[in-house]
């Protein structure tokens, strides 16, 4: 099977329909379908792209706009998938108003977000099957999210997951968050490896944009964004799941052995 087949791969419902809507719309999740050089190590988002978070949170923005009577556009909560707090906050004042409850509302989407993933927080497709391989070549793992490590360690924890990675980085342990390449800058000096050698996974533009910048061989696995022309420029790949990253790493293992 080659890398990135949407066709031929077993996967759960939600993404054979995110897979079908992506071949109907033409878009391509099969582009530039090698690495450059073999990884050293990988660098991991984690919402979105170890797990299927992003939407629960639009859930719980659309549903603690409701309890509170406020006409938050969708387009507005689209424009905070991969992006900290601290800028969604400004992004929702400059949409709603100075006057808008903020603390408030964020005290309320949170609420609704741990109430949906004590019982729909979802790995996506491949994560068990990539975190084996790893293990097999021996490769170290380090995640950089904007989340909180209190959450990182939560969701980690559902799914047995918490001693799977070497390294968290996450909210508090940089100076700038993503777009900024610091996340990803300080998870390849907590393993000890150069950034051009380590491949860095990403869902969202701005994970993107901070993972191209740190230098890194950066592939995009989408969710809820598809890749524009600009993110594309800056990827190295982009690839449906991580059962496709999982063949990127064979194929690039078994070239070097050939020599």
């Amino acid at each position: 099977m080659l890398a990135g087949d949407l066709t031929s791969r077993t996967t759960p419902s939600s993404a054979l329909t995110r897979a079908a809507v992506a071949e109907l719309l033409g878009i391509n999740y099969t582009w530039k379908m090698t690495l450059p050089h073999m990884p050293v190590a990988v660098i991991f988002d984690m919402d979105g792209l170890i797990f299927d978070t992003e939407t629960l949170y639009q859930e719980a923005f659309l549903a603690a706009a409701t309890v509170g009577g406020h006409d938050l556009p969708t387009a507005v909560i689209q424009r905070a998938i991969g992006v900290p707090w601290v800028q969604s906050r400004v992004l929702l004042l400059e949409q709603m108003g100075p006057d808008f409850p903020i603390d408030q509302y964020f005290a309320q989407m949170i609420g609704h977000f741990e109430l949906l993933a004590a019982t729909q927080l979802r790995l996506k497709p491949g994560v068990f099957e990539l975190l084996d391989f790893l293990d097999q070549l021996d490769m170290p793992r380090c995640i950089a999210t904007s989340s909180a490590h209190s959450t990182v360690q939560s969701h980690l924890a559902a799914h047995g997951l918490a001693d799977r990675f070497h390294a968290v980085i996450g909210h508090g342990d940089y100076v700038a968050s993503k777009p900024s390449p610091d996340p990803f800058l300080t998870a390849a000096k907590r393993l000890g490896v150069d950034p051009s050698l380590c491949l860095a996974l990403e869902d969202s533009y701005n994970g993107v944009r901070s993972a191209s910048a740190a230098g890194m061989m950066t592939f995009m696995v989408p969710d809820l964004l598809s890749p524009t022309p600009e993110i594309q420029s800056l990827c190295t790949g982009v690839v449906s799941d991580l059962h496709a990253v999982r063949e990127l790493i064979l194929a690039a293992s078994a070239a070097r052995v050939a020599g």
